[in-house]
């Protein structure tokens, strides 16, 4: 392996690799110790959760309207490579793709009907609580720790000449014991977190293919047909990953967004159109008049709040994070000669709006079927739900296969991002990863998620990720710090030469 970091990739196998072994030969003890060590995060750290991405959040905003929102991420001669609709159509597929439809319909469904935050099931008001908390769950919160990571690592590639590496982002603060062991700990950390949250995701989208395939046509919704979407779906994505960022992914997000419009399109005109108008703008409203509130939401004395708040809200703030590093590197590698201002105001701000726009789409319109009896979407499977609502309209399967199609192309994305990412951070930073880590990555990726599926389904996944988020969130509270205090170097400098300027002439 001819690349500098050998001990990072090396050392991220071996990890890998063990809890694969793990999973494969004694699955039950991998599905129960990784519950144990879950539920302990969750009662333990789940007040750190809400404070630390709530910091994450006052940060960005700092930044957006802080003369140091000037800077830019690069050069000053430096223009971006891509444009803006194709540079948004890479975020967003990146960051939310396949969750986004995996819950786009069964969490607002799910907080209506099932189990609510606010113990109003059935009702007018929990149809309303149920589309904020949605909101909360994948708006700015979850953007802004993916724009602290891409923001640390753009401005430490582009504009200081670093390595697109978690641990350079840290030498402003650390200082060189960053090119020694420390920095290989903490990159071999990243690589955790990062293949965890993509093997997470990868799952949810097998899953739901599994769903839609289950329900249109009867395919048994297990782990066969799960192994054989995910082996397909892996020689399709290696297929993309070895044609490079600016022809694969490129295409596969631009032909994502075109394949969620006309989605979201159809089922927008084919469902109550004004509800779904008049739903999103009064939960717009209570969503931001209830941010802070929601922000630090804990419920100390309530038990059954408390459990629910633990399997939502910490359960997706441990999904940002680690799923961070690699949607961090991502859109650090596709933001150069962005100004800081410039990148918060689009990665926090413009996702999240249509994240909003989607949820209130396809999980009012299945809210309102619910609550007028008009069909019990909320008794199927959460993989399965998006294609109950799709039945309720005309041409309903060929709505369900442009879902199957969207699913898989997005799943495809996440993939193919994912060997790009983590050939980078294995790789010393290098900006173009060889094809042959890309191949290794993408088959450990699938091999994980694979493992993890068989060892204990979704459940498996997600404590992993929960796990692997804890440590990580540490390293971004302090590359937080490191970026504000580079910042507010340079800026001081510029200040300092403008003086002097000033006074010469």
């Amino acid at each position: 392996m001819k690349f500098k970091n050998h001990l990072v990739f090396n050392v991220s196998v071996i990890i890998i690799l063990l809890i694969v072994l793990v999973g494969a030969l004694a699955p039950d003890t991998l599905k129960e110790g990784s519950a144990s060590v879950q539920s302990f995060i969750t009662d333990s750290f789940g007040w750190y959760y809400l404070i630390v991405v709530t910091f994450f959040v006052i940060i960005c905003l700092y930044l957006l309207i802080s003369p140091v929102g000037k800077i830019k991420l690069g050069k000053p001669e430096d223009k971006p490579e891509f444009s803006r609709l194709a540079w948004l159509a890479m975020l967003f597929s990146a960051g939310m793709g396949i969750g986004l439809v995996f819950y786009g319909t069964a969490e607002p469904l799910s907080h209506f009907a099932i189990s609510s935050p606010t113990n109003e099931i059935g009702t007018n008001q929990g149809m309303k609580d149920a589309m904020r908390y949605t909101y909360f769950h994948w708006g700015i919160h979850a953007w802004a720790v993916y724009g602290i990571v891409a923001l640390s690592l753009a401005y430490t590639t582009f504009r200081k000449g670093g390595t697109t590496l978690i641990s350079s982002t840290l030498k402003p603060l650390l200082g060189h014991s960053m090119d020694g062991r420390a920095g290989r700990i903490i990159d071999i950390i990243a690589v955790f977190a990062t293949v965890t949250g993509i093997a997470t995701t990868l799952g949810f989208g097998a899953v739901q293919i599994n769903g839609g395939l289950s329900f249109l046509y009867g395919i048994p919704s297990n782990f066969l047909t799960q192994f054989i979407i995910i082996a397909i779906v892996t020689v399709l994505f290696l297929l993309s990953a070895l044609t490079g960022l600016g022809k694969g992914i490129k295409i596969l997000s631009n032909t994502n967004m075109i394949l969620a419009f006309a989605l979201f399109l159809i089922v927008f005109i084919l469902g109550n159109t004004v509800f779904i108008l008049n739903l999103f703008t009064d939960t717009i409203g209570t969503y931001l008049q209830n941010l802070v509130r929601m922000s630090f939401r804990i419920s100390p004395l309530d038990g059954e709040s408390r459990q629910w708040i633990d399997a939502w809200t910490i359960f997706y703030w441990a999904w940002w994070i680690a799923w961070s590093p690699f949607v961090g590197i991502f859109i650090a590698r596709i933001s150069k000669g962005r100004t800081i201002r410039e990148f918060v105001t689009f990665v926090l701000f413009i996702p999240s709006v249509i994240g909003f726009l989607w949820f209130s789409v396809f999980g009012g319109n299945a809210m309102l079927l619910e609550h007028k009896g008009l069909g019990s979407i909320s008794k199927f499977a959460t993989e399965e739900s998006l294609f109950a609502l799709l039945e309720h309209y005309p041409f309903s399967s060929l709505l369900s296969i442009l879902a199957i199609l969207l699913i898989g192309i997005f799943f495809i994305t996440s993939a193919d991002s994912g060997t790009f990412v983590l050939g980078m951070l294995s790789a010393n930073g290098i900006q173009n990863p060889s094809n042959r880590i890309k191949v290794i990555w993408g088959l450990l990726l699938t091999t994980i998620s694979l493992v993890l599926l068989y060892s204990g389904g979704l459940q498996a996944l997600q404590n992993m990720m929960i796990i692997a988020a804890l440590p990580f969130s540490i390293i971004m509270i302090l590359m937080t710090v490191s970026l504000l205090k580079e910042v507010h170097r340079e800026k001081a400098e510029y200040e300092s030469k403008w003086k002097k300027k000033k006074g010469s002439i």
